[in-house]
């Protein structure tokens, strides 16, 4: 089978697209990364808007209306979610894998 070219995906981006998963602007998909990661990963306000940028340009994540003027609210697409998926398929064989060698 083919490797998608866009894989691996970051841990950054793997977690934003998680975060994602329900719509949330970038302040509350920070605070859900470091919930999500028991506290071991932190995104900078810089990085996330920057990465809100990319996905959005992959159409990877969308914007959607919001009740707050001041924030942009986000959520995952299709495509994104196929990603996702395929990334998510990908980290688990390596898992698999280092069981397999005992790891």
């Amino acid at each position: 089978m083919a490797r998608n070219k866009n894989l691996p995906l970051t841990e950054t981006t793997y977690y934003i697209l998680l975060a994602l998963t329900q719509p949330r602007h970038g302040y509350a998909a920070i605070q859900e990364i470091a919930q999500l990661s028991q506290d071991t990963v932190h995104v900078a306000a810089g990085t996330m808007y920057g990465a809100i940028e990319n996905l959005l340009k992959l159409k990877w994540i969308k914007e959607v209306p919001s009740n707050d003027k001041r924030r942009r609210v986000y959520v995952i697409t299709t495509a994104g979610k196929s990603i996702l998926q395929l990334e998510t398929q990908r980290l688990r064989h390596l898992g698999n894998l280092a069981e397999d060698f005992g790891y």
